[in-house]
């Protein structure tokens, strides 16, 4: 039987998957461990009753398991890794926060007015501590396999690249070789490919934020 899984639609397109990375996380788990799924399109922007009587904080990603539907990406990728075990995700505990603040300095410097305030250098400092670790442990945070970390690192990375490259002409530095060949492996992962949202939502998703 299919899990039932309610997700961001995108804006202005609401049978288009949206621009949300947590939820894309939870796809790519769900694709990587072949769990078969039924995807709800939610429109955030005018969120029916139908999804705030199971979302009442109206937050996306939520995943019905057992007859009750359950929010928070990270609550909803441990309970796939114990009820479907195989393939195992599982990232080895010295290495489940590598890579964790890269999203939001990422943020901060998307935000960012001031080129004197630092953003950049905070980010570009995250991503290359994320390049050290993967030049003596990759091409994955793990290894050789694809584990959860990579599963919430890459969808946070796609809308890091889109959206600096748009709003702010910047790309990550081409010293940082083990990154870049890292977003590669991950981006051309079938399971990356079939859940990513295009690259015009993505844009059209954070330029709300970008402007305010």
């Amino acid at each position: 039987m299919a899990l039932e899984i309610c997700v961001k639609a995108a804006s202005g397109a609401p049978d288009v998957l949206g621009d949300c990375p947590f939820c894309q996380r939870v796809l790519l788990t769900l694709e990587e461990k072949k769990v078969p799924y039924k995807l709800h399109l939610v429109n955030l922007s005018d969120k029916p009753q139908w999804f705030l009587e199971i979302s009442p904080e109206g937050k996306v990603p939520v995943v019905k398991f057992d007859d009750k539907w359950v929010a928070d990406s990270d609550v909803i990728v441990g309970i796939l890794e114990d009820k479907y075990p195989e393939p195992s995700l599982k990232t080895p505990p010295e290495f489940a926060s590598v890579g964790s603040k890269i999203f939001g300095t990422f943020i901060t410097f998307l935000k960012s007015k001031d080129p004197n305030d630092g953003s950049e250098q905070a980010l570009v400092n995250e991503l290359t501590a994320l390049d050290e670790h993967l030049k003596g442990h990759g091409p994955f945070v793990a290894g050789e396999k694809i584990t959860a970390v990579d599963l919430g690192l890459g969808p946070k990375l796609y809308h890091l690249q889109i959206t600096l490259g748009h709003f702010k002409k910047w790309t990550i530095p081409e010293s940082l070789t083990y990154v870049h060949n890292y977003i590669k492996a991950i981006f051309s992962q079938d399971s990356f490919v079939k859940t990513q949202p295009a690259k015009e939502l993505v844009i059209a998703g954070w330029a709300p934020k970008v402007n305010a």
